[in-house]
């Protein structure tokens, strides 16, 4: 990838585009190509394809997406599998059309079978159910996989597909109706301990099990398949370790000193019991993730704790 190409990275603003954005800067590159959903709908194809006429994009990134945690997943079905299949379908097609010469389109752990083996290899995709909370997302993200594929077989595009893990880090959405379960508990917990609240409700039994890899090695590991992954098949992006949601919240607990009670709210979903990527090929191509979970937390925690005093909170 020159430094001197052009690159656009779809979704610069959210958690993982901005984390992309600083690993390239940091590796020299300088030619990037920013649109914000207001200058340009990605769920609009003739926006998109005069965007791509206009700009001529040689690399892109496909991080936008509609995202949430379970609530948010299950509440909006139709918005999310709307939504994402109409953005990755422009962005990826009018990459093709514009001789991009190369895509990497993210995708997200939801797309394998709700009770796969553990830990999930890549070619787990579609042999069985879906978690039904996520399924219309993760329909989306595999409708995605598979347009890529079948680009590079019919058109020849060198067009990849990565799957990263449960991801945490700078930029992450931290409201308490549509985050993802790491930020929320950061949150809960913060707020718990300014407020003098004796004890923090966590979703759930706490049981299941969860990997999380902060966006920094996502990004890292992103640019590295960007050079040196030039293949159809989808590759994971994870740490190959994970932590039952109780160990998370008592390492988010003593991250924040919370010192007061955890209650597990029984009548709310766990979602999948277990979602640990297999990390193999990732590994076999050269890339492992450096951020131990204990450290990245703390990481994020002393740059987020400010923007939940009472006068920021929502």
């Amino acid at each position: 990838m020159e430094k001197n190409a052009k690159i656009y990275i779809a979704g610069h603003r959210g958690m993982v585009g901005s984390a992309l954005r600083r690993r390239l800067e940091k590796a020299g590159y300088t030619q990037f190509i920013q649109r914000t959903s207001s200058e340009v709908d990605l769920t609009d194809q003739a926006a998109v394809n005069r965007f791509f006429e206009e700009e001529k994009p040689d690399y892109v990134f496909l991080a936008a997406a509609k995202v949430g945690g379970i609530l948010a997943n299950n509440t909006y079905r139709g918005e999310f599998i709307y939504k994402n299949l109409m953005i990755q379908n422009n962005v990826i097609h009018a990459s093709y059309v514009n001789g991009v010469k190369k895509l990497l389109f993210l995708g997200s752990s939801c797309i394998y079978p709700k009770l796969a083996a553990q830990p999930l290899k890549e070619d787990y995709l579609l042999s069985d159910f879906l978690e039904k909370t996520n399924e219309p997302y993760a329909i989306a993200k595999i409708a995605g996989i598979k347009m890529c594929e079948a680009y590079r077989d019919q058109y020849g595009c060198n067009f990849i597909s990565v799957m990263p893990t449960n991801l945490y880090g700078p930029n992450d959405n931290y409201d308490l109706k549509n985050s993802h379960v790491l930020p929320a508990l950061l949150r809960k917990f913060h707020e718990a301990k300014v407020n003098g609240v004796d004890q923090v409700s966590i979703w759930g039994t706490g049981t299941p099990m969860r990997e999380f890899l902060h966006v920094d090695d996502l990004a890292d590991a992103c640019y590295f398949l960007m050079l040196n992954y030039n293949q159809s098949d989808l590759i994971n992006i994870g740490t190959g370790k994970d932590v039952t949601i109780a160990q998370l919240a008592s390492t988010i607990k003593d991250t924040v000193g919370f010192e007061g009670e955890l209650v597990y709210d029984r009548s709310k979903p766990d979602g999948t019991p277990r979602k640990l990527l297999d990390v193999s090929k990732l590994k076999s191509v050269g890339w492992e993730a450096k951020i131990e979970l204990a450290e990245g937390i703390r990481m994020v925690y002393e740059e987020v704790k400010d923007k939940f005093s009472p006068e920021h909170s929502n």
